[in-house]
């Protein structure tokens, strides 16, 4: 029988230009080597659901790190305080999250256990934010879980996200694994059109699916937009497609 046991704590780690952030790290009671997921919390924050998650992949052999990409507008407010104050202050900039998530990548691959191969998840907001680490840092896979405004026109871009994630594709590093709601008006599908056309466009590596009678938030199992049988088979998608991707070289 394969022992289960597995340790999950807060720390803290590197962010953006040497600023100290918390993070929530589970890992596995195993010597490895296992690959590394860096999970991006959805906008209501570094929150129970988010840290479940991440425990979920220590349980299923996986080095998971959730930074907390709201640390620094409340560093000891409730997750919804962090995020009402984050969302006044314009969103989390997109170059400090860059920087953030490197910071979590580079401590995952520099752990003993590591295998060196690390992927990246995101929920709402947390799918944009790894589509677009998937396309300017060094990740081995990467899963956007019904990410808004990756497609977003230029009204919509800001001081603090000024670049339409779409138009960052040509640089995209990695496999992309997308996962959608067709009753999603953030992403609508008729954006998540929009996505696929440029990812064939450029040629790069890319699964998508859409689920019917699903909506926003279908993966949390906390909010009326939970959905099942949508979330039962995009987690099967999801093991699927990181055990392709980040399994160790043969």
């Amino acid at each position: 029988m394969r022992y289960e046991g597995l340790i999950a704590e807060t720390i803290r780690i590197q962010g953006h230009q040497g600023d100290e952030i918390a993070a929530y790290l589970a890992r596995p009671l195993s010597a490895g080597p296992l690959p590394g997921v860096v999970v991006i919390h959805h906008m209501p924050g570094f929150d129970a659901g988010s840290k479940e998650i991440t425990r979920t992949f220590a349980a299923n052999g996986y080095l998971a790190m959730c930074p907390n990409l709201h640390h620094r507008e409340a560093p000891d407010a409730s997750p919804e305080e962090a995020s009402a104050a984050v969302r006044a202050a314009g969103g989390v900039p997109d170059e400090r999250c860059v920087g953030d998530l490197d910071g979590a990548l580079r401590h995952l691959r520099a752990m003993p256990q590591a295998s060196g191969k690390v992927g990246v998840i995101g929920y709402c907001s947390g799918g944009r934010q790894a589509y677009i680490a998937a396309c300017r840092l060094p990740f081995d896979a990467a899963v956007d879980c019904y990410g808004g405004r990756v497609v977003a026109a230029p009204e919509e871009l800001t001081p603090a996200q000024p670049v339409a994630a779409i138009d960052m594709t040509p640089d995209l590093r990695c496999p992309l694994l997308g996962l959608f709601g067709a009753e999603d008006g953030n992403p609508s599908p008729a954006q998540v059109s929009r996505i696929e056309e440029e990812l064939r466009a450029h040629g790069k590596t890319y699964e998508f699916h859409t689920y019917e009678n699903a909506g926003h938030a279908f993966f949390a199992v906390d909010r009326p937009m939970y959905r099942v049988e949508a979330a039962l088979d995009g987690w099967k998608r999801v093991w699927a497609f990181f055990a392709q991707h980040l399994a160790p070289a043969a």
